[in-house]
């Protein structure tokens, strides 16, 4: 009698001991639901941010721009400038035209001080991509699909340096060249991202240099407390 009493008071606690192990398993699961939860709000509350940082700094430009007779397309939700490249260079040239120049004269300065007139503006933007696109019509006695798109790519990107280099030479308020410095990069696009309209690719549209604004981006590991580190483990 007094073994199968042992026997069952063990069997008692082995019981009580996964009963207590699924219970606290059960409640950490329910801690890390709620944390999770409270990290993806922020999260999305920061990206939302972002998205009307972004948004402001555009509406602001494009008023800017129409105050002093400036034709720009300005995507008021990203920020995005469209630039035709009828407005900067001669047909298949990369260098500016003087017309060009005279646009850049009066655009650049508005647009840096849309950009950077407001420090706490200023101080969320990351980057300002000069972005060099054409068209997909082709060179003359290129027939390779590859060597097309090449040479897109190098016109793309002189187009998107040359206006960078100018910006230089524009009446900005120099003391915006240290901030600058710091954020400005240029690419090229090549014809990988056409302009479509009904269905068909628009070329003259499709041909254009693009202003945007990288504003600095929250990440998720930072909501749910995770460090690059321990990412790379």
């Amino acid at each position: 009698m007094i073994r199968r009493y042992n026997l069952q008071k063990n069997d008692t606690q082995e019981n009580v001991f996964w009963i207590t192990m699924s219970d606290l398993l059960l409640g950490l699961a329910v801690i890390f639901i709620v944390l999770f939860v409270l990290a993806m709000t922020g999260f999305a509350q920061a990206k939302l941010k972002e998205q009307a940082l972004k948004s402001d700094i555009a509406k602001s430009l494009a008023q800017d721009l129409q105050q002093n007779n400036i034709n720009a397309q300005v995507d008021l939700t990203t920020g995005v400038v469209k630039l035709s490249d009828l407005q900067l260079f001669e047909v298949g040239s990369w260098e500016l035209s003087p017309k060009g120049k005279e646009f850049l004269n009066k655009f650049i300065p508005v647009y840096l001080k849309a950009v950077f007139s407001n420090d706490k503006i200023a101080s969320k933007v990351e980057n300002i991509i000069i972005q060099g696109h054409t068209d997909s019509q082709l060179f003359g006695g290129v027939s390779s699909k590859e060597i097309q798109f090449s040479k897109n790519m190098e016109l793309s990107a002189k187009r998107a340096n040359e206006v960078a280099k100018y910006i230089f030479y524009t009446p900005y308020n120099k003391a915006y060249s240290k901030k600058l410095f710091k954020m400005l990069v240029v690419e090229g696009k090549s014809f990988s991202d056409p302009v479509i309209i009904n269905g068909k690719e628009d070329f003259d549209k499709s041909r254009r240099v693009e202003l945007k604004l990288v504003v600095k981006s929250s990440n998720l590991q930072d909501f749910m407390g995770i460090s690059q580190n321990e990412l790379g483990k």
